[in-house]
């Protein structure tokens, strides 16, 4: 279910708003019912891998809780639940380009070689919530969470479950404790809505037709550089338009339901450098991975080589998130060439 579809906006929308407003006192009952209501959402448009994201929740809810009674295999534990994370993240996103890759290059069959993996909607985004969740909690940044629903809402929250932004518990923890809805917060969380549809639908939409003919007419080898240009320019602001009017919706619906996210996109193609760009370009993404995936390989603090390495490993997944493709690797790495031998990741630790 797309929020800019019929169905979504005249059917879904009012009845977690209806459902939201009966229920505003009682945020207990509020946060089971959004829960449930999300699960419907993603159910909608992914009835096979609604278990999935169940067994997602589950699973790290129920480490953020033995995480800290179990404190001599706590290391472990985390070890477990991560690897477990990302590896069901590997599985639905990376293994049939690999396993296509080895048999092409070398003649390698692995097994399901021939056989379609459908890529779940939103994977990526809400694993690394779940990611984000345990890890907080392992570094004592972020109270074990006992209520099930709790967590669950977290993870699977319906405006921010398919494109972002990507949510920190530590966030919206308090908000889930206690939250409420104006008539101010309905009032902008609705204008947020329509001006992130309108990107999507009026500009992006739009956009796509003539950047796809562009790439069409390329593999016909008849594309002229004037409507080459045409199309570069076409794609460059429908991949914009797209992201950023998703997230704009997001960051609407949640305003509407008492939440507040933080900003996605700050006019990055305002941008003076490459650096200046990827603090202004999906920043939940690449705040993520600072703190996460950079800080935690030790950041700059051993060194230059040691710098450079963390670096590249950071460009190398950004550049697989994105896509499983052989490109979005040389893209990494490009952009990890662009960062080296400049200021690091953390001294944007207090403003991503």
């Amino acid at each position: 279910m797309v929020f800019s579809s019929i169905a979504f906006i005249f059917g879904y929308l009012p009845v977690v708003l209806s459902g939201s407003f009966v229920l505003r006192k009682k945020v207990w009952a509020w946060n089971i019912f959004l829960f449930f209501m999300s699960l419907c959402f993603y159910a909608y448009g992914e009835p096979h891998y609604i278990l999935l994201l169940v067994f997602i929740i589950f699973l790290n809810w129920g480490s953020g809780l033995v995480l800290n009674k179990f404190i001599r295999y706590r290391k472990l534990l985390l070890f477990v639940t991560v690897f477990t994370d990302v590896m069901i993240l590997f599985y639905a996103k990376y293994y049939l380009w690999i396993i296509e890759g080895l048999y092409r290059k070398v003649g390698i069959e692995l097994p399901l070689y021939g056989k379609g993996i459908r890529l779940p909607i939103g994977i990526s985004f809400f694993t690394f919530q779940a990611i984000s969740y345990v890890v907080d909690v392992y570094y004592g940044k972020a109270k074990p969470q006992k209520a099930f629903e709790k967590i669950g809402l977290y993870i699977s929250l319906f405006p921010q479950l398919i494109a972002g932004p990507i949510v920190r518990y530590t966030d919206i923890e308090k908000q889930m404790e206690k939250r409420v809805i104006s008539v101010v917060d309905l009032s902008e969380g609705l204008e947020r809505f329509f001006m992130g549809m309108s990107k999507k639908v009026l500009l992006a939409d739009n956009m796509a037709i003539i950047a796809d003919k562009a790439f069409l007419m390329c593999k016909e080898e008849s594309l002229g550089m004037p409507f080459a240009w045409l199309g570069a320019l076409a794609y460059t602001f429908q991949i914009f338009f797209d992201f950023s009017g998703y997230s704009d919706m997001a960051i609407g619906l949640g305003r509407m339901l008492g939440f507040t996210f933080s900003e996605n996109f700050s006019y990055p193609y305002r941008a003076a450098s490459i650096k200046d760009f990827w603090r202004k370009w999906h920043i939940s993404l690449s705040s993520w991975f600072r703190d996460y995936v950079y800080i935690p390989l030790g950041g700059n603090r051993k060194g230059r080589v040691r710098s450079c390495i963390n670096l590249f490993v950071v460009w190398m997944l950004t550049g697989l998130w994105h896509g499983a493709n052989l490109t979005f690797l040389v893209w990494g790495g490009y952009l990890c060439d662009m960062h080296s031998g400049r200021k690091s990741f953390s001294n944007r630790r207090k403003n991503p």
